[in-house]
């Protein structure tokens, strides 16, 4: 450490700026520019970057401020959780004020999910600065070594910790508890059927019957063990999948309908891009919601009887 207490010493230097980095990368590598759209490119990727980097700088700043024994320097942990908290806040906001613009609404469920995760995410951006701050500031104290292997190690160790951290908020999808199949679309005067299951008695138009003969894909949800039916049946989850699912192909026609006797979730679509591999995958990369996981053996894979 350097004598001027004006002056940041060169270790010091070191330590900042690699906790700051790390950090600033994790958050880069968790976004997710996929079939979601979300967050939108580039004003979204923008806005979180650099949110991200003002919590990697706040975690590779908490060492030092212990080290110089300026304890009150810790509160901004307290201001940046806030932070954190009104970033949730916006994104939920920001969603809400969507709604209406969709083919089909994400639903308050959803939305909650979202804006959770990219607050969840800040977090993680900190503990990760933070470790590997701590990890280099231990190098520097108890092991006399070169400055290159400090960065190293104590960039190795916080992307260990984000790779653990990501596996840990890791949420489920529909395929890891449910299959999909096509079903057959049939209409009988003026009823829609799928696989001889009913769907809907407004078929007398005969332009709506083409539409569906000709255009229409049915898609069957059925749950791999009987209690994963409930989660499939709550009304956010199939919000989401009906929104994922018009988001991806857009919408002409939707019917979305549940058969209690036989367990399964049927969605009738008429898409503008018609692929119902799409469809499938679509549906079974939708994921979880966690208002749905109240009771977490509900929805494990081995307690299921999947193992």
């Amino acid at each position: 450490m350097s004598n001027n207490n004006d002056v940041i010493s060169p270790e010091l230097l070191v330590l900042i700026i690699t906790a700051t980095v790390i950090g600033t990368l994790v958050r880069i590598l968790s976004i997710k520019l996929d079939y979601r759209q979300y967050p939108n490119y580039p004003n979204g990727y923008l806005i979180h970057v650099v949110t991200g980097g003002l919590a990697a700088a706040i975690g590779a700043f908490i060492i030092p401020a212990l080290m110089a024994k300026e304890f009150t320097a810790v509160t901004f942990l307290a201001l940046a959780i806030q932070h954190f908290r009104d970033v949730r806040k916006v994104e939920r906001e920001s969603l809400l004020d969507l709604e209406g613009d969709e083919f089909t609404r994400r639903g308050d469920a959803y939305i909650d999910g979202i804006s959770k995760i990219f607050e969840a995410r800040n977090y993680i951006v900190l503990l990760v600065s933070f470790t590997t701050a701590l990890t280099i500031q231990l190098f520097q104290e108890f092991l006399d070594v070169a400055a290159w292997i400090e960065v190293i190690c104590g960039s190795v160790v916080g992307l260990i910790l984000f790779y653990l951290l990501k596996h840990f908020t890791a949420r489920q999808k529909v395929r890891d508890i449910a299959t999909v199949t096509q079903g057959k679309i049939e209409i009988r005067g003026s009823d829609l059927y799928v696989d001889d299951m009913f769907v809907s008695h407004l078929m007398g138009r005969e332009e709506a019957k083409n539409w569906y003969l000709e255009d229409g894909f049915a898609a069957i949800i059925e749950p791999n063990q009987d209690h994963f039916l409930i989660p499939l049946q709550n009304g956010g989850q199939r919000q989401a999948i009906l929104f994922e699912v018009t988001r991806r192909l857009g919408q002409k026609k939707l019917y979305s309908v549940q058969n209690p006797a036989d367990g399964k979730i049927i969605i009738i679509l008429v898409p503008i891009i018609k692929n119902f591999d799409l469809l499938k995958e679509t549906i079974l990369l939708t994921p979880l919601l966690e208002t749905v996981k109240k009771n977490p053996e509900l929805l494990h894979v081995k307690m299921g009887g999947l193992n």
